[in-house]
């Protein structure tokens, strides 16, 4: 049965508690609107990690617009429905006023990587991310923290800040979960209509047809123009960008250097990212 905790008191208290027996403990970061996805990363926690936190924690300083962080779902109750079978060991659920206190007066900034699209669209996103990310990753001690590549360049952005500062943890990538029609699961599908929902399947579709070209030999230039015209017809826009990246740095793609096909686009009033290896 997986324990709901929601203070640091008494999450350190389990903590030291394992710590006696010399547990290792994997930690998966979430906003909640638990998905497959997220119950994989908690899966491959399992399979490492002695005990597993799951975190649940809509963080208010990664959103750019109060709309946007108002209209995030918050479910709870059926999270923890949803973790339940897997019995997770903490659910730990703080509150604004545990993570970050009146007085909270420190904000951790990435630069280099946390600047190209995410970052050029959502100014201050990924400084709230990072500050986020140490914050829990203190308060939970874990010695592995468990991140989907959905989010690829915040994957490098805490794989980044970890290294930077020398954290004593190890970051986890685990692959895109998918639905059968091969749209990247997320908790903003949710927001989607029926027709919308429909519509995005087309996503990954241009994604994966623009890797095969460009694996091909194609003009590199040609074929996200026509990639970015074939999600516009569809009905998807607008296409805030369509990047083929450095998959660590997320600069421009060099010849010899592992790639990533990156593209944020919004549908119905939802902002959807994607991204494939190239």
């Amino acid at each position: 049965m997986t324990e709901i905790i929601r203070s640091l008191t008494a999450l350190r208290a389990r903590i030291r508690d394992w710590r006696r027996t010399g547990a290792v403990i994997g930690v998966v970061p979430t906003m909640g609107a638990l998905h497959e996805g997220h119950l994989s990363l908690v899966r491959a926690a399992q399979a490492e990690c002695d005990r597993v936190i799951v975190t649940l924690f809509v963080n208010p300083r990664q959103f750019n617009s109060p709309e946007d962080f108002a209209k995030y779902p918050r479910t709870e109750e059926a999270d923890a429905a949803i973790l339940a079978p897997l019995a997770a060991d903490v659910l730990f659920v703080p509150d604004a006023t545990e993570v970050y206190p009146p007085d909270h007066a420190t904000v951790i900034s990435v630069s280099g990587v946390s600047e190209p699209l995410e970052g050029a669209h959502r100014p201050g996103h990924f400084d709230g991310v990072a500050t986020v990310v140490t914050l829990l990753f203190n308060m939970t001690q874990a010695d592995r923290a468990y991140f989907g590549e959905k989010d690829w360049q915040q994957l490098q952005v805490v794989r980044r800040l970890v290294a930077d500062l020398k954290l004593p943890i190890q970051i986890v990538p685990c692959p895109v979960m998918r639905a059968p029609d091969g749209l990247a699961l997320s908790s903003r599908n949710q927001r989607l209509s029926d027709a919308a929902r429909a519509q995005a399947a087309v996503i990954p579709k241009v994604l994966f047809d623009a890797v095969e070209q460009i694996g091909g030999g194609a003009d590199r230039a040609l074929v996200l123009d026509a990639a970015r015209r074939r999600l516009t017809d569809a009905g998807l826009g607008p296409v805030e960008y369509l990047a083929l990246c450095d998959a660590q740095t997320l600069g421009n793609a060099q010849p010899g250097r592992p790639a990533r096909l990156l593209v944020a686009v919004w549908l119905d009033g939802v902002r959807l990212i994607d991204n494939v290896a190239v």
